[in-house]
C-alpha cells in the first residue's frame, strides 16, 4: 500500500483511523492525547492506579462497564467540579489512588485506543513520559522485531457526529508525538521527520505554542489552566502505561529500574 510507510521501522499516523491502521498492520502503537487523555492515564499509573480506557462520553453504557468491573467511573471535570472526585484531570490523581481500578472515558484518546488494542503492544505517551515511553518501544522493537506508529489523537470537531473522518489535528499532540519520535530509534518515514521538525522548529516555544493553542484555550477559559500548565511538563515521569487486558498499567521503563 502507499500509505502504510514502508520499509520504515518508524511511523506517524493521526487519530482513529490512522490507530486502525497501524493495527491493521500490527505495529507497536504509542498513543498522544497530551490534553488530556494521555497527561491523565500516565498519572495515575504512576500512581499506581489501573485505568481501563472507555470509547465514549461518561453514559449508562459506561456505568454499566465500570461496574462490571467493579471499578469507580472517572466523571466529566465539570461533574467533578460540583461534586468532587476523579477527572479526565491529571492532577485529581494521586497516590491515595494506589491499586484503586476506574473507568476513564473518552470519545477521542480512548477511541483510539480500542480500535489499536489488539496489536502486539500499545503504550501511551505525552510529554510528561517522552523518554520513558521512547525508551520502552525502542526496547520493545528490538525485541519483536516489528515497527513503531506514534499516534497522535487530535481533537473532534464539535458539529461532526459519528464518523472517523471527524477529527481535527491539534498541535499539542503534534508535538508531543514529535518529541517522542525524536527519540526512537530506527529509519523514520518522511512524515515522522516532519513531525520531529515541527517540534524542532518549536524550539524553546513548546509551552508557549501549546499554551495559545486551540486545546488550550478550550481548558483554560473553563478554568483548567492548572491542567495545562501540569500537562505541558517534560520528562516528569517514568511511567509507561501498557495496556494488557483492557486495561492500563505500568511498565517501569530501565531508568526507573537503576
Amino acid at each position: 500500500m502507499f500509505y502504510d510507510q514502508s520499509p520504515y521501522d518508524i511511523k506517524l499516523e493521526w487519530g482513529q483511523r490512522g490507530a486502525r491502521a497501524a493495527a491493521e498492520r500490527g505495529d507497536i502503537v504509542v498513543m498522544v492525547d497530551v490534553l488530556s487523555f494521555s497527561s491523565t492515564v500516565v498519572t495515575a499509573v504512576q500512581h499506581k492506579a489501573v485505568i481501563y480506557p472507555y470509547p465514549s462520553p461518561v453514559n449508562e453504557q459506561a456505568k454499566a462497564y465500570a461496574k462490571g468491573l467493579g471499578a469507580e467511573i472517572i466523571r466529566g471535570r465539570a461533574e467533578a467540579l460540583r461534586a468532587g472526585g476523579h477527572s479526565l484531570s491529571p492532577l485529581s490523581f494521586s497516590s491515595a489512588d494506589y491499586e484503586r481500578d476506574f473507568v476513564l472515558c473518552s470519545t477521542n484518546g480512548a477511541a483510539c485506543i480500542w480500535l489499536a488494542a489488539q496489536v502486539p503492544a500499545l503504550l501511551v505517551g505525552c510529554l510528561l513520559n517522552a523518554s520513558a515511553v521512547a525508551e520502552t518501544a525502542n526496547r520493545l522493537r528490538l525485541e519483536l522485531g516489528i515497527p513503531v506508529t506514534v499516534v497522535p489523537c487530535g481533537e473532534k470537531w464539535p458539529d461532526v457526529i459519528g464518523s472517523e473522518n471527524n477529527m481535527r489535528p491539534g498541535i499539542e499532540d503534534y508535538l508531543g508525538a514529535g518529541l517522542i519520535l525524536s527519540k526512537l530509534s530506527g529509519s523514520k518515514s518522511p512524515e515522522a521527520e516532519v513531525c520531529i521538525g515541527a517540534l524542532r522548529s518549536s524550539g524553546q516555544r513548546i509551552r508557549e505554542l501549546i499554551w495559545e493553542s486551540a486545546s488550550s484555550r478550550e481548558l483554560r477559559e473553563r478554568g483548567y489552566e492548572a491542567d495545562v500548565t501540569y500537562c505541558c511538563q517534560v520528562d516528569i515521569s517514568y511511567a509507561v502505561p501498557v495496556l494488557q487486558h483492557n486495561r492500563f498499567v505500568n511498565v517501569p521503563s530501565l531508568a526507573q529500574k537503576k
